[in-house]
Formats: C-alpha cells, sequence, structure tokens
C-alpha cells in the first residue's frame, strides 16, 4: 500500500478538505490517511495522541471543568469516479466531500490551532463508519477504552448542512410472520394462503398513530412503516407464509427494550422476530456546555431523524449532537460536495464556542 503524503494542518479547512479527498480512504483501507492524521496531530505541542487500529484520538489535557468531543469518521463509500478532487461554483466535489472530509478537515483544523479552549478537547477520527457496526471505531473504543470517549457534550461533524441536529432516532426492525396452508392453486379451498392472511397486518399498519414527542424543545415524529413484504411458493401453490418486514422508528425517550414491547403490543397475536436495533440518542440540549454551543452557532437545532453515530455516545451516558459542512442527502452520490461557504462557516462558529470568543 503506498502512503499517503503528509498533512499541512495549517493550510486552512477548505485547502484540508481537498487534500484528505485526495488521499483515498475506503471502509477497510483508511490506513494511509490514518497514518497522515496521527503523524500530523502528533506534531501538535498540546495535543496527547492515541491510535488504536486506524482510529485516532487527541486530547487536550488543561483541566478544565468540562470536557467535548469532536468527531468524524476517515472512511468513504467505494469511489464512483470521483477522484481526484475538483473546485466548481463554490463547492468542493469529490468522494468523502460531504461525508464527510469537510467535516474532519474543520476539526484537524481546530485541532491544530486552538491551543488553549475553554473546555478541554477529544478530537476522535475513526475508522469503518459506512461498513457492518462490530467494525466502527468508536463502538471499539467504547468496548475496549470507554475513557477516551469520556466528555459533557459529544459533537459529530456529520453533513447537517452547517445546522445543527441534535440527538438521533432509534430503529427496530421486525419480521411479522403469518402461518397458511400450503394447498394446490386448483384446489385452494383445501388450504390457507398466508398472504391473504397478512391483510390484518397491514390494517394494522395503515391505522397506526405514531407520536410526536417533544424532548429539550424539539418535537420528534416516530414511525411505523412495512418496508418488505414476502411470500409465495410458486405459480400454482398457496403458500403457507407470509412475512412482513417493519421498521419502526422511534423518539429517543424510549429505550429500545420499550420500543420492542410496544411493536410486540402493536401485533399482538402475531410472531415477530427482531432483526434489526439501535438505541436513539438523547439531545442534551439542557447541558451548558450544548447551550452554549447552540448560542456561539447561532441556529436552531433540529430534530435528527435518521441513526448516527451519536447514539453511541447516548448509551455512555454522554449527549451528542449533529453538525458539520454539505447535504446529508448528497453523501454516497457520484457527485458529492460540500459547499466551501458551509466548511468556513462551520469552522468559524466551532472556533468561537472552543474559544469562547
Amino acid at each position: 500500500m503506498t502512503a499517503a503524503p503528509g498533512l499541512d494542518l495549517s493550510v486552512g479547512a477548505v485547502r484540508l478538505a481537498a487534500d484528505l479527498v485526495d488521499i483515498p480512504s475506503e471502509s477497510r483501507h483508511e490506513g494511509p490517511l490514518a497514518d497522515a492524521v496521527a503523524a500530523a496531530l502528533g506534531a501538535v505541542p498540546w495535543l496527547e495522541v492515541t491510535r488504536r487500529g486506524n482510529t485516532v484520538v487527541a486530547r487536550t489535557q488543561l483541566g478544565r471543568a468540562e470536557r467535548v468531543l469532536v468527531g468524524g469518521h476517515l472512511d468513504t463509500v467505494p469511489e464512483h469516479g470521483n477522484l481526484p478532487h475538483r473546485m466548481e461554483g463554490g463547492a468542493l466535489y469529490g468522494l468523502g466531500a460531504c461525508d464527510m472530509k469537510g467535516g474532519v478537515a474543520v476539526a484537524l483544523t481546530l485541532a491544530a490551532t486552538v491551543p488553549e479552549p475553554v473546555r478541554d478537547v477529544t478530537y476522535v477520527f475513526y475508522e469503518c463508519e459506512e461498513i457492518e457496526a462490530s467494525l466502527n471505531g468508536l463502538k471499539v473504543l467504547a468496548d475496549e477504552r470507554p475513557d477516551l470517549l469520556a466528555a459533557d457534550l459529544a459533537i459529530l461533524m456529520e453533513p447537517s448542512d452547517a445546522g445543527i441536529e441534535a440527538g438521533c432516532q432509534g430503529t427496530v426492525r421486525i419480521e411479522v410472520a403469518v402461518a397458511g396452508r400450503r394447498a394446490h392453486s386448483a384446489r385452494s379451498w383445501l388450504g390457507e394462503n398466508a398472504i391473504h392472511a397478512a391483510a390484518p397486518v397491514l390494517d394494522r399498519l395503515r391505522a397506526y398513530q405514531p407520536r410526536e414527542p417533544f424532548i429539550d424543545g424539539l418535537q420528534y415524529r416516530e414511525g411505523l412503516n412495512a418496508v418488505g413484504i414476502r411470500g409465495g411458493v410458486a405459480g400454482n401453490v398457496i403458500p403457507d407464509e407470509c412475512v412482513v418486514t417493519v421498521n419502526y422508528r422511534f423518539a429517543p425517550d424510549r429505550s429500545v427494550d420499550e420500543a420492542i414491547a410496544h411493536v410486540s403490543g402493536v401485533f399482538e397475536g402475531f410472531p415477530i422476530t427482531v432483526t434489526d436495533q439501535a438505541a436513539g440518542a438523547l439531545p442534551g440540549l439542557d447541558r451548558p456546555a450544548a447551550a452554549d454551543f447552540v448560542a456561539a452557532v447561532g441556529a436552531t437545532p433540529r430534530p435528527k431523524f435518521g441513526w448516527t453515530d451519536v447514539a453511541r455516545f447516548s448509551a455512555l451516558g454522554v449527549p451528542a449532537l449533529n453538525f458539520g459542512p454539505g447535504d446529508p442527502a448528497l453523501a454516497h452520490t457520484r457527485d458529492e460536495h460540500v459547499p466551501v461557504e458551509q466548511i468556513e462557516s462551520c469552522e468559524a462558529r466551532m472556533r468561537a464556542w472552543l474559544t469562547g470568543s
């Protein structure tokens, strides 16, 4: 594997973001970029740098009353013919520009240029966010070195159009099984059609009224939806099984266990199997560090309706927010890009918060 060029953290966040894009770092292949990040941060005298695999942690140790964490993932999805970077129309184009090397560039620039933050800061640049959760660098740290993630507030530089998206919703995916009895379709009265029998499952979904709870002043909107259905044996067979896959997106005031209990109640009488689950994250806007961050950013927080790694911090008792440059709808697309103005804006507002200016 070819070594990546060195990173100059003094060139400004926009130029640095372009340099980061030009260092390929598809999931499982973040090594060269992690090498460059670790070397660059290791040269910053006020940072204590720790590396675990291709995850790099850099911390100030100033004895401040509070500690905040600023993080972003180093990996990208596979290339779409969108390397190297290009500048066009006031935007940086290229693989990972939006998700999330623009945000990583902001964090790296701050780490190298803010020696006396008003709160101690932990910067985390981690691997394998875009693939299976078991390899996620934050998960590995949470399992093996949770002390490195200790903080009063975490900011993930995920693309959020340079606005604040607080917390995130949780998700549970289940399969609702409906049984029938197989028969030849020419003698259908001898069987029981499981697909027909799934109608009550769909009726319950159609009649379902999702919650819209307020948490820390933010209104979350839940959803319970069928996302798949399978059944059928052959063109001349009455099916003996039909399975409806349902996804429940729940507000972060519910635990995973509470969410599973809720969907079990909705589909009472039908056997269900939980196939996927992830807890949400409370916004924590009542914390002093979060209130100061909102004031410094000058944006009205929005609830995060998807799931992000902020949930990993919530599980550790750390409230977390999403704040970063780029439109999340552009992530993973061939024309992925991030406005230069948003990179500059995020850096300026983060700097004001970290320095208390």
